[in-house]
């Protein structure tokens, strides 16, 4: 039987309110199989627009949205935490405030999670913020297996994608804060506490590449946040002696390399798919 399920997603000020609309209205109304609820999270502070454009997607909304507000920024990990609080269902689905869903996502990803996986992510098309052209195509590891052992150096789903269970998600200690790494973490907690897991490789998130994209995977901050992933995930036993090592060496070398490398590295490793790159990325 098919179950009904919330839509998560989290707003903060630097949202852009017209991509907040569409990123809402291809959630909910633009879906084939829609939400039950939308629970909207609003951290901290945002600006008048964005505000009036929240106002408006609530009251045209043809589903039930619950809003809370937290008076200050928090963080995504604690937004997320609240929001999942708040849902009324055990089945949730993630969505960026700045990206697309495409119409038949949910149709496609419900009935795995019915069938028993745990967790579901899917492909992603890239798409330019300016004029809206499509510059690459994220193709996700697929199977528990290989999403398993890839897991143990990147994170094997894409976070705007994802359709999981929240009993499942509360199983592995929920979202926790970790710098810019809280959805590694929690993927990777859920697999090494036994989830079930899958992605379709067929994109059905169009995913925003603004100004700064590549700027943004390195730095300083970028460099601290990956230590502290390594080292919860070495923590944890995720990951054996050796992978930590690689990982620090690698990951964490990728983070001071010019951006016009970085960016080239992740053009060619990465949105072109798993048949066309290397087994691991960064």
């Amino acid at each position: 039987m098919s179950e009904p399920f919330s839509l998560l997603m989290a707003v903060y000020r630097g949202d852009h309110p017209v991509h907040f609309a569409k990123a809402f209205a291809s959630s909910v109304g633009g879906q084939s199989r829609p939400p039950a609820q939308v629970v909207l999270v609003q951290d901290g502070p945002v600006s008048p627009g964005l505000e009036g454009a929240i106002e408006t997607a609530i009251a045209d909304s043809p589903v039930p949205v619950v809003l809370h507000r937290i008076e200050q920024n928090a963080g995504l990990a604690t937004a997320l935490a609240t929001g999942l609080a708040l849902s009324d269902h055990d089945i949730v689905a993630r969505m960026d405030a700045d990206d697309i869903s495409l119409p038949e996502r949910f149709a496609a990803q419900l009935p795995l999670i019915e069938d028993g996986l745990d967790l579901v992510g899917t492909g992603m098309l890239e798409f330019l913020d300016d004029d809206g052209s499509i510059v690459g195509r994220r193709v996700p590891r697929t199977g528990q297996a290989e999403i398993e052992r890839y897991a143990r150096f990147h994170d094997p789903f894409s976070h705007p994608t994802v359709v999981y269970r929240r009993s499942a998600v509360e199983r592995a200690g929920g979202y926790q804060p970790l710098g810019l790494m809280e959805d590694y973490w929690l993927f990777a907690r859920m697999i090494h506490a036994g989830a079930r897991v899958g992605n379709i490789a067929e994109p059905l998130v169009m995913y925003r590449v603004g100004a700064g994209a590549y700027a943004r995977r390195g730095g300083r901050a970028q460099w601290r946040s990956e230590l502290a992933l390594q080292r919860a995930l070495r923590r944890i036993g995720f990951t054996t002696r050796r992978e930590h090592l690689r990982n620090v060496l690698v990951r964490g070398g990728y983070r001071f390399v010019p951006e016009p490398v970085r960016k080239l590295a992740y053009r060619r490793f990465i949105a072109r798919g798993p048949a066309s790159r290397p087994s691991e990325e960064l």
